[in-house]
């Protein structure tokens, strides 16, 4: 009887292993994404019912404002409206930008909006009243910023003081802080043609249209190739990568609004800078917080900080970087306020400032719960809150119903926010 052929396989286990004959195979255990149209529909279906629904809620609540707003007063999408409301975000979309890092970490920072009068009081007061060349009392005023919040990180991440304790002292500090700078006038105005005063007012290319399609151009571009790089990147790693398909259509969608709204600042004045400004600091933020270790790191310490710790995370230092950096951006806000308002008062940074901030954050999608958000969501979710205020504005709404509005979006948000929560982490349990 003749023996059977030894099987190679048993011999070798990696010559059943096809990722070891076929360099181009991908492994069965890992994560393929959908090549048709049905399978993209399908994963689509899947990622909505385990609760993963990214930014398509305040994608259709911007879309139902806008309908909403422009029935009622049939000019809301009107050029210099819109205009408009892209330079008002500027102020508050960056300080929610630094309410985004704070509510990843899993804290809470109630001290923002007094750090943004203060920094605008003390460059106010060092360019006009000390006589500093702006530039200098800018950098000097962003300076003290940061000192504020690490400050704050210090207290919270060393001396075990709560974030929310360490954060309402500050917020009472700096208020006083900023009336004591100001003085008995209490208001210090801005150089007419200096650099505060032209945060507000400049349009690049004064009026340029290249400025504006350009810039809708040129993202969607550098989107295409960031997503191509990877995608090269995993497929010499033996990853499964994302199709050529849904990265066409993922910068289709990135491009449309994009150019949409080139062409609507071009009808009115161009491309303001403030909207540049936030847009630079939103994908500056995005890309550390997505793309580099730090990120991953303020990720990991919001998800636990015991596996963080245990991960080899120096929380600590984490800790202070991000009220740090929060902090910064505060500062950089309250100079567009300034710059919008026309001078440096006690006034600024109080008042709804810093709810509109955190509420900017939470409706755009980044969790109270911390371990989930990016810089994105603060852009979302500040462009609803001005959207809402903008529309309530022209149709001359009381401001108590604007805050009732504003409030009742706000909730909606936790409450989608703490759903989501729970719908992931059955079907993490099912699994």
């Amino acid at each position: 009887m003749t023996a059977p052929a030894p099987d190679p396989s048993a011999a070798d286990p990696r010559a059943a292993d096809p990722r070891t004959t076929d360099p181009r195979a991908v492994d069965p255990r890992l994560h393929v994404p959908a090549a048709t149209w049905a399978g993209r529909a399908e994963a689509a279906r899947r990622r909505l019912a385990s609760g993963e629904l990214g930014a398509l809620p305040v994608v259709v609540g911007l879309v139902v404002i806008a309908i909403v707003f422009q029935s009622v007063t049939h000019h809301f999408l009107q050029a210099d409206n819109l205009t408009n409301i892209t330079r008002f975000i500027a102020g508050p979309g960056l300080i929610a930008v630094g309410v985004v890092f704070v509510l990843v970490l899993g804290e809470i920072d109630l001290s923002l909006g007094s750090v943004a009068g203060a920094t605008s009081a003390i460059a106010a007061v060092l360019a006009v009243r000390q006589g500093w060349p702006e530039w200098l009392a800018i950098v000097a005023a962003l300076g003290a910023a940061c000192v504020m919040g690490v400050l704050h990180g210090l207290l919270f991440a060393r001396v075990g003081v709560p974030a929310f304790v360490v954060t309402l002292a500050g917020m009472l500090a700096w208020s006083g802080l900023q009336e004591w700078v100001l003085g008995d006038g209490g208001t210090v105005n801005n150089r007419h043609d200096g650099i505060i005063a032209s945060l507000d007012s400049t349009f690049l290319g004064d009026g340029d249209i290249a400025y504006a399609w350009g810039l809708a151009v040129l993202a969607p571009a550098l989107h295409l190739l960031a997503q191509l790089r990877t995608a090269r990147r995993r497929s010499a790693a033996g990853l499964a990568a994302r199709p050529l398909a849904d990265t066409a259509l993922r910068t289709g969608a990135l491009a449309v609004p994009g150019l949409a709204a080139a062409y609507a600042l071009n009808q009115d004045r161009g491309l303001p800078l403030s909207l540049v400004v936030l847009l630079g600091a939103v994908v500056a933020t995005d890309f550390t917080l997505r793309r580099t270790r730090y990120g991953r790191q303020v990720f990991a310490v919001g998800g636990s900080v015991e596996a963080a710790r245990r991960a080899g995370v120096n929380v600590a230092r984490v800790r202070v970087s991000v009220f740090l950096l929060s902090a910064l951006l505060a500062g950089l806000g309250g100079l567009f306020y300034a710059s919008q308002q026309g001078s440096a008062d006690k006034q600024l940074g109080s008042g709804n400032v810093l709810m509109m901030a955190i509420a900017a954050a939470v409706i755009g999608g980044t969790s109270l719960f911390g371990g989930r958000g990016n810089a994105w969501s603060a852009l979302l979710g500040i462009l609803v809150i001005q959207s809402i205020t903008t529309g309530l504005d022209m149709v001359h709404a009381a401001q108590a119903i604007q805050y009732m509005i504003t409030g009742a979006v706000l909730l909606a948000a936790v409450v989608l926010d703490s759903v989501t929560r729970r719908t992931r982490a059955a079907g993490a349990g099912r699994r």
